[in-house]
């Protein structure tokens, strides 16, 4: 009986080294260039960036002793962006070209997956959707960690499928390590080992890569979940997330990028592109938002590295078009209209107006509000930290609640009076400057309840301000009704940013 013999597996086809340079220095310059044009955007700030702004700027133990109390999921983060201030000053340059630069990483990781997946012309159209895609664009300009998790995100996915085939151990130490990093940055890039895990067994990957695989994953879980544990016990601070947040550009690179995958898309071999793409694409965000109805977590950002998978699937599909004739003018039409489609939010992304608040704008109202001995009140306190980017905005102003500052209560907002004394010394003042935040949840507590009703008892509002994210109002005591309204009481409205 003769004896069946397997056809050898076809080596796969090396890729001349300069297709390769092209394919990761191109994408790379784009995504710098897209990250410096109006990177400064009118040199404001927004609520998060502020948070990293002055986290940064403190000593390392008020950074961890920070930790202890809130946004201990992001200390990583902090005493990175601490050690950059050191090395290069503060400043919007300094705190926002680390997401720049981590983003071009990102798309040169994501050229060269698409390029050992489904070829260098698939690769590198992949390697330039990557940087044109809003949310990239977006957050490549942000003093935030996400384009760091991104790019770590990225390149543990290129080291896996590199992996794969190589088997050597070597490889899965730096698979492991890098999503290691990626989920100490941020804790949710550990749903990408539930989108790894699925690419590995719907590719029908021999035993001893799953058991590589599970053994890098179990080494990525244990070391995260002290953090995860810790952080637990620090779960208020999401709860502004009143449900799934602006979950529609997620569902629409969804629904595109499973329809994109329906094309035979990449090449033959361990891994194909489709199978990588889609769950990176889809199951991180999903999982979130099956998540929500018990406990609200989905936001944008958290999964910002799906766009990964839409990025491959949208370059091998171009690819595939291009490579049929017929379709190639088409293509290149479609093209032309899908650039042209993005230069409004383009240019949109690089205004204060893009983001959910400004607070530089907020303060700015604050100090033009308010005169030389007004007292200040926040509602709510934690929104404090909506008027700390600069000390000179309030400098004149007394903070009627506060009992200790951020910094030496190693807090983001302070901590506040109780409730009594809160009402008393507003009673000293006969005007208030009162910022409000709009749009997010606020807590109910009794300092709140003391600031609400002392004001609706003994003041009258005089004029408001509205400028992005925050109302800024004026109160005057009301010592009576035959008290004069002043010029502009209630009626009184200016609208900024």
């Amino acid at each position: 009986m003769a004896r069946t013999v397997s056809p050898p597996v076809p080596a796969r086809r090396r890729t001349p080294g300069p297709a390769k340079a092209v394919v990761v220095i191109v994408p790379l310059a784009l995504t710098i260039a897209l990250g410096l044009w109006g990177i400064r955007r009118q040199n404001t700030l927004w609520g998060d960036e502020s948070v990293t702004d002055q986290l940064a700027h403190r000593d390392l133990s008020q950074i961890w002793l920070t930790a202890q109390h809130i946004d201990l999921v992001h200390a990583l983060y902090y005493f990175m962006m601490h050690e950059l201030f050191g090395l290069f000053g503060g400043g919007l340059l300094t705190l926002r070209l680390p997401s720049v630069l981590a983003m071009s990483v990102a798309a040169s990781g994501v050229g060269l997956l698409g390029l050992r997946l489904a070829g260098p012309r698939a690769g590198l159209l992949a390697g330039l959707v990557f940087p044109l895609l809003p949310q990239v664009q977006k957050f490549a300009q942000e003093g935030r960690s996400y384009a760091m998790v991104c790019a770590l995100v990225t390149w543990a996915t290129y080291a896996l499928v590199v992996s794969v085939p190589q088997r050597a151990r070597w490889r899965w130490a730096v698979y492991g390590s890098t999503m290691l990093l990626a989920c100490l940055l941020h804790e949710f890039a550990v749903l990408v080992l539930v989108a790894h895990g699925v690419t590995l067994v719907v590719s029908r990957a021999p035993r001893p890569v799953l058991r590589a695989w599970s053994a890098a994953a179990a080494g990525v879980v244990a070391g995260l979940l002290p953090l995860a544990i810790r952080s637990a016990g620090q779960s208020a601070q999401v709860s502004w997330i009143g449900g799934p947040v602006r979950p529609g550009y997620f569902l629409v690179v969804a629904v595109v990028g499973v329809v994109c995958a329906l094309a035979p898309l990449g090449v033959r071999g361990p891994v194909r592109l489709s199978v990588l793409a889609v769950p990176i694409l889809v199951l991180p965000g999903l999982l979130l938002l099956i998540a929500s109805p018990v406990k609200p977590l989905f936001v944008d950002r958290y999964v910002l590295y799906s766009n990964i998978g839409i990025a491959l699937l949208l370059g091998a599909l171009m690819d595939y078009f291009l490579r049929r004739q017929r379709f190639s003018r088409y293509v290149w039409i479609a093209a032309v209209a899908v650039l042209a489609a993005l230069v409004q939010p383009s240019l949109s992304l690089r205004t204060p107006q893009s983001r959910s608040n400004d607070v530089t704008a907020i303060g700015a109202a604050v100090r033009e509000e308010g005169r030389p001995g007004d007292g200040l009140l926040y509602l709510a306190g934690q929104h404090r930290i909506l008027t700390a980017a600069n000390p000179e905005d309030t400098r004149l102003l007394t903070d009627l609640a506060l009992a200790q500052d951020p910094v030496s209560s190693n807090t983001l907002a302070g901590v506040e009076l109780p409730a009594r004394e809160i009402a008393a010394r507003m009673l000293e003042f006969d005007r208030i400057v009162v910022v409000r935040a709009v749009g997010v949840h606020s807590p109910t507590n009794p300092q709140e309840e003391a600031k609400t009703s002392t004001l609706r008892r003994h003041f009258r509002e005089y004029g408001t301000t509205h400028v992005n994210g925050a109302r800024v109002t004026v109160y005057v005591r009301d010592h009576g009704p035959s008290m004069k309204a002043g010029p502009g009481s209630n009626s009184r409205e200016r609208a900024t940013g």
